[in-house]
């Protein structure tokens, strides 16, 4: 399988992180969203992935899977062992709220696309950088109050985790004041050292630039 990811996108980090527990191999194919005006909206790419946004997973029979939210289900439902979500119904569904809670209303405020876009409506970075602050904090202020007291957001690894791990790394690189949130940190200090999540971190990329 190839994996057409981007080292510092939060997306392609969460799908990173499935295939790394999973102990799936892939291919990885770098798609840089900044050199040149971004590799994925030239044609090769959307010819690949017409939405144009990473990350995307081609599968053996030559189809291709988008959205990181799509493919980790996929890897969950081909690839069950180990698992991302627990067999109780209702703890999976905590571990969805959390996934959505980052995925549809974190992570999209603050991508690429979007913040150019506030730039080019006339927007400094100052602007940009408040807005940012803004809409990660809080999303915070929210999983703070979901997830547990104890390990990672409840308990054991899993889809809750491969969702806050990106939006942490996120989070730093904005410089975003996380001292009010020290669950959020405890999950992050045990994440840190889990082998999946270093393998899928973005400094240990190849793609990330020297």
């Amino acid at each position: 399988m190839d994996l057409y990811t981007y080292y510092r996108s939060t997306s392609s980090y969460r799908v990173r992180f499935a295939l790394a527990l999973k102990g799936v191999a892939v291919d990885a194919i770098a798609v840089n969203l900044i050199r040149d005006g971004g590799e994925h909206r030239k044609p090769g790419y959307l010819a690949i992935n017409p939405q144009g946004r990473v990350p995307a997973l081609k599968v053996e029979q030559g189809e291709v899977v988008i959205q990181s939210m799509a493919i980790i289900e996929y890897l969950e439902e081909r690839f069950p062992h180990p698992a991302l979500l627990p067999d109780d119904l209702l703890a999976r569904a905590r571990h969805r709220e959390i996934a959505a809670l980052i995925g549809c209303d974190i992570h999209p405020l603050h991508n690429v696309a979007v913040l150019n876009r506030l730039r080019g409506l006339g927007h400094d970075e100052g602007d940009v950088t408040a807005w940012i602050g803004h809409w990660i904090t809080e999303g915070f202020v929210a999983v703070e109050a979901l997830i547990g007291d104890e390990g990672f957001c409840f308990g054991e690894v899993g889809l809750a985790d491969a969702y806050l791990l990106p939006q942490l790394y996120a989070a730093r690189r904005f410089n975003v004041d996380l001292s009010g949130f020290p669950r959020i940190c405890r999950v992050e200090a045990l994440a840190l050292q889990h082998p999946a999540f270093q393998t899928a971190h973005p400094d240990a990329q190849s793609d990330k630039p020297e």
